[in-house]
């Protein structure tokens, strides 16, 4: 008999946010979440998301034991965008039992009738940076530390519980070239020129701290029409910049101004942090953090990609090849033999035009799921 029990206490909390850890510790593909993020990101004092969400957390028991997780999130502020009445799954995970499965999903989709929502879409989580999309191809290659990783036999699962498609993100490993591409120099130069533009590459934490906050505020702007987005929040963005600033190595941030110094694009990655993530199971403690924090300065053969974007006005006018060309000679220059996307929309066109430059593969495809309630 399958139990399902809606998470009220701290030690139910704690085993929710370890479950994916734990569950996936010896699949050398899957890198896990930090524990501790993962247990802040539910309590409403440390995420402000709860500021336009509601959430509940079910953990699924068989015989005693944990063997499955799940999250409903209602986010409020995404159906009022969107003009939808969806409740969001998230965090989810389960052994190969179908019971298991069909009883979390089900103490979610009752939870979304109740509220008197129509649809349940997911995996998918508080906003756009957080992690989304379930793993429908590439099992066999190793994730990275802003993906979810799941067993194969998930979909035949969300299948057999009525779930289709909705979306799909796709992700690229890119070989960095061996030499300077002069194509891509010259016209980073011609570009900067013709529009009045500067090229920002911050050599110091210190001199990029002010920049950090108008990334965020143009990250809005960018990625407003975008799959399920909502506007950040003032205090989201706090959140995230104390997060990121940490973990940042300047020599792949890129900004670009334009003549009236308004910050009109970027570009973030850094080195892969996944040997530190797994080696530390996702814990910070004992000697988790060390990892973490040193991570992004210890030679690596992989750069993680993580943000590029430029402001509506200025797009396909090639500031998006100029940040990919800075970011890709300091790669070059560090000794980094690859870099690999993190998840894209697979009809944003714009961004995928980008790897004609490169040597590329396709190598991973993710899956918001939906069903009708």
């Amino acid at each position: 008999m399958i139990e399902v029990r809606e998470v009220r206490t701290n030690k139910e909390r704690r085993m929710f946010a370890s479950f994916n850890a734990d569950m996936y510790k010896d699949v050398p593909q899957a890198i896990p979440d930090l524990v501790s993020d993962e247990y802040d990101n539910f309590l409403p004092g440390k995420n402000p998301a709860f500021e336009y969400c509601r959430v509940k957390q079910f953990l699924a028991y068989k015989d005693g034991k944990c063997v499955g997780r799940i999250a409903g999130i209602i986010n409020d502020a995404a159906n009022t965008k969107w003009e939808t009445k969806r409740i969001r799954f998230s965090r989810v995970d389960f052994i190969d039992d179908y019971d298991v499965s069909e009883a979390l999903f089900k103490a979610v989709e009752d939870w979304g009738r109740s509220e008197g929502l129509t649809q349940i879409h997911g995996p998918i989580g508080f906003c756009d940076m957080d992690q989304e999309g379930m793993l429908v191809e590439g099992f066999d290659t190793v994730g990275m530390f802003i993906t979810i990783y799941n067993h194969p036999y998930y979909i035949k699962h969300l299948e057999k519980l009525g779930f289709v498609k909705d979306i799909d993100w796709v992700e690229y490993i890119i070989k960095m070239p061996e030499k300077d591409d002069n194509r891509l120099d010259e016209l980073s130069k011609l570009v900067l020129k013709r529009y009045k533009l500067k090229l920002i590459e911050p050599k110091s934490r210190k001199e990029l701290k002010p920049y950090i906050p108008k990334v965020f505020h143009l990250l809005n702007v960018c990625y407003k029409d975008l799959y399920g987005t909502v506007e950040l929040t003032h205090a989201q963005i706090m959140k995230y910049y104390h997060q990121f600033i940490l973990l940042i190595n300047t020599d792949y941030v890129k900004l670009i101004e334009d003549e009236e110094g308004e910050l009109v694009g970027f570009g973030l990655a850094l080195p892969s942090m996944n040997n530190a993530v797994k080696k530390s199971n996702g814990r910070l403690f004992p000697f988790g953090w060390y990892r973490i924090l040193r991570a992004p300065y210890k030679k690596a053969e992989v750069l993680d990609l993580y943000l590029v974007g430029v402001l509506p006005k200025m797009q396909n006018k090639g500031l998006t090849a100029i940040l990919m060309h800075s970011m890709t000679e300091a790669a070059r220059r560090n000794n980094i033999k690859y870099a690999e996307t993190g998840p894209e929309l697979e009809t944003n066109n714009q961004v995928q035009a980008l790897w004609k430059h490169y040597e590329t593969k396709q190598h991973k495809r993710r899956r918001c799921w939906i069903k009708d309630l």
